[in-house]
């Protein structure tokens, strides 16, 4: 087994504190690397910080962190596509049962036995839990494991691996290039990263925002046009214009303007869909719309969204705070004091780590 220092929740709600905790010992196809930046997600706080009746004591304790960026350090007997020293991300699967429809065709993120979560999950050969990035070494099948371009920022990286995943393949589904019209709607970590990609793609940008304040912000990302969604005259004077509109909004609003603001037979993608969330019928079915819905990427969808951004320079606009700041950091996501997107600097704190580890043992 591998000795690893990570920083980990005890018991669901408790501050996240440094633990040692063992690693597997490599298989033949694993790879193990050194995370240097790790993303902190809404999905992080949800697990340590669950709401009351979403409690999972059984996956305590817990270490999150599914956005890894950093270096190979060791590979198994069998590894062909790393070497020691690569640079490599790990996103939020890490496994799945390769057999289904949907891992067949390269959707492993729809599993049908579930895929196997980079944290919280079950190791499918021996049973044991899974834990995450906030941590100085990971270990995981080559399969799972991505090339990372050495040119992008490995902080502005790491959130690719969960928000830049999630928009990109609906950009792609739907054909997001020259010549289209798309619309983001909201400005968070996944809708900032919608709109580099889209105008990177060479996309007409418009972003959708409730906050007036949040204008120049969509237009210093690269959004060629800005909506003030609250506004109905301006909401109004959208109607056809759109060949695709993501919605990353993660809360319960109104579909309808945005169904209406769609051309004929074109698709709006919820990324954000939660229960009742509402809309008028007619706005679907006249014109012939389509609400869809998308999640996260397989193994090819990953590495293509990692080479297109390697080539474009698209990384995600990161606050980055030492790890040792990790608690600040879930607080201040709770507050909504972030512009984008948290990453945590584990390069220079693994000593730290250990040595208040061992203090606490």
């Amino acid at each position: 087994m591998r000795t690893v220092n990570g920083w980990a929740a005890k018991a669901p709600g408790a501050a996240l504190e440094p633990w040692r905790f063992e690693r597997r010992d490599l298989r033949p196809t694993d790879v193990a690397l050194r995370v240097t930046h790790a993303g902190v997600c809404f999905t992080d706080l949800d697990h340590v910080r669950p709401e009351p009746g979403q409690e999972q004591p059984d996956i305590f304790p817990l270490v999150p962190g599914h956005e890894m960026v950093g270096e190979v350090v060791a590979v198994g007997s069998e590894v062909t596509r790393f070497r020691v020293g690569d640079p490599v991300c790990v996103g939020n699967i890490v496994d799945s049962c390769g057999v289904c429809e949907a891992c067949r065709g390269g959707d492993q993120q729809f599993c049908a036995e579930f895929p196997t979560l980079t944290y919280g999950g079950r190791d499918r050969h021996d049973g044991s839990l899974t834990q995450g990035g906030f941590a100085d070494e990971y270990v995981a099948d080559q399969a799972f494991v991505y090339r990372r371009p050495e040119g992008l920022d490995p902080a502005g990286t790491a959130p690719l691996m969960c928000a830049g995943i999630t928009t990109w393949v609906p950009l792609r589904r739907w054909e997001v290039g020259p010549g289209r019209t798309v619309g983001v709607v909201g400005l968070g970590g996944l809708g900032h990263i919608a709109v580099k990609l889209a105008k990177a793609l060479g996309a007409e940008v418009v972003g959708f925002t409730t906050s007036p304040g949040k204008a120049e912000g969509m237009r210093e990302l690269g959004a060629d046009d800005v909506v003030v969604s609250t506004d109905a005259d301006a909401m109004d004077k959208q109607r056809g214009r759109f060949d695709f509109i993501l919605d990353t909004v993660p809360r319960t609003h109104d579909l309808s303007p945005y169904l209406t603001a769609l051309r004929f037979d074109r698709t709006l993608c919820t990324l954000g869909m939660v229960s009742g969330m509402p809309f008028d019928p007619m706005s679907l079915m006249y014109g012939r719309k389509r609400l869809a819905a998308a999640g996260s990427g397989g193994i090819a969808d990953t590495q293509d969204m990692i080479d297109f951004c390697g080539t474009h320079g698209v990384t995600a606009t990161v606050e980055v705070l030492p790890v040792a700041e990790v608690n600040t950091a879930l607080d201040r996501l709770v507050a909504g004091d972030v512009t984008y997107r948290f990453v945590l600097d584990l390069g220079g704190s693994a000593g730290t780590a250990e040595r208040r580890a061992a203090s606490a043992t």
